[in-house]
C-alpha cells in the first residue's frame, strides 16, 4: 500500500509529465521487441550461407535453393536469392535490381528505429520537464511568512527528482537498443554486398565460360 502511495505521490508531484514518458517507455519497449522479432525472422544468418559463399562453383544458384526451402519468403537472403535465380535477366539488370532491394531491405529493417532514437532525446528532457513541474509544486509548501513545512519540501523535491531518473532509464535503455539494431543493419547489409558480389561474380564467370564453349 506504501508503495501505490508513493507512486501516487510522484505522478502528483510530477504532474502530466508521468504520462508521455509512461507513453515513451511502452513506445521504446515496443519498437525494441518488434525489431528483435524482425532480425531474428528476417535477418540472421543460416550456416550454411558461409558455405554457399564458399562455393565458388555454382554457390549462387545453391543459396537460391535452400533459401527458398529453409527461410521465410521476406528473409533478406531469400529476396536477394530470387534474383540471383532469374538466370534469364542481364547481369547489369541484376545488380540494379539487387542494390534496389538491399536499399528496401534497409528500409524495412530501420522501421521505427527513428522513434527510438527520437525517444533517447525525448525522454530525459520530459523528466527534467517533470522534475521541474514537481519542484515548483513542492515550493508552494513555504507560506508568506516563511518555511513552513521543511520535510514535506525535501520530500516533494526527492520525489520530483524520481522524473528526470526515469527519463534517464528509459533514454539509455532506447540507446542501446538503438546503438545494437543499427549495428545489426550495418552488419546484415555488408553481409548481403558480399554474397552478392560473390554470386555475380560466378554469373560473369559462367558467362564467360558459356561464351568460350560457344
Amino acid at each position: 500500500m506504501n508503495d501505490w502511495t508513493s507512486l501516487s505521490d510522484t505522478a502528483r508531484l510530477g504532474g502530466w509529465v508521468v504520462y508521455p514518458l509512461t507513453v515513451l517507455a511502452i513506445a521504446a519497449l515496443a519498437i525494441t521487441l518488434d525489431r528483435a522479432y524482425a532480425f531474428w525472422r528476417f535477418a540472421r544468418m543460416p550456416r550454411w550461407v558461409e558455405e554457399a559463399g564458399a562455393d565458388s562453383d555454382g554457390g549462387h544458384a545453391g543459396f537460391a535453393a535452400q533459401s527458398d526451402n529453409s527461410l521465410p519468403r521476406q528473409h533478406a537472403l531469400t529476396r536477394i536469392g530470387r534474383l540471383l535465380a532469374d538466370t534469364r535477366a542481364p547481369l547489369w539488370r541484376i545488380e540494379a535490381r539487387i542494390e534496389a532491394v538491399a536499399a528496401q531491405i534497409e528500409r524495412d529493417m530501420s522501421r521505427g528505429l527513428w522513434l527510438l532514437e527520437t525517444i533517447v532525446t525525448a525522454a530525459p528532457l520530459l523528466g527534467l520537464l517533470g522534475t521541474i513541474v514537481g519542484m515548483m509544486h513542492a515550493f508552494k509548501l513555504i507560506g508568506g511568512n516563511g518555511l513552513v513545512n521543511p520535510s514535506g519540501i525535501t520530500g516533494g523535491v526527492a520525489q520530483a527528482l524520481i522524473a528526470t531518473a526515469i527519463g534517464l532509464v528509459i533514454a539509455l535503455v532506447a540507446l542501446f537498443a538503438f546503438n545494437y539494431f543499427s549495428r545489426r543493419i550495418d552488419r546484415l547489409m555488408d553481409d548481403i554486398e558480399s554474397f552478392a558480389s560473390l554470386a555475380l561474380s560466378d554469373l560473369r564467370l559462367g558467362a564467360q565460360h558459356a561464351v568460350h564453349a560457344s
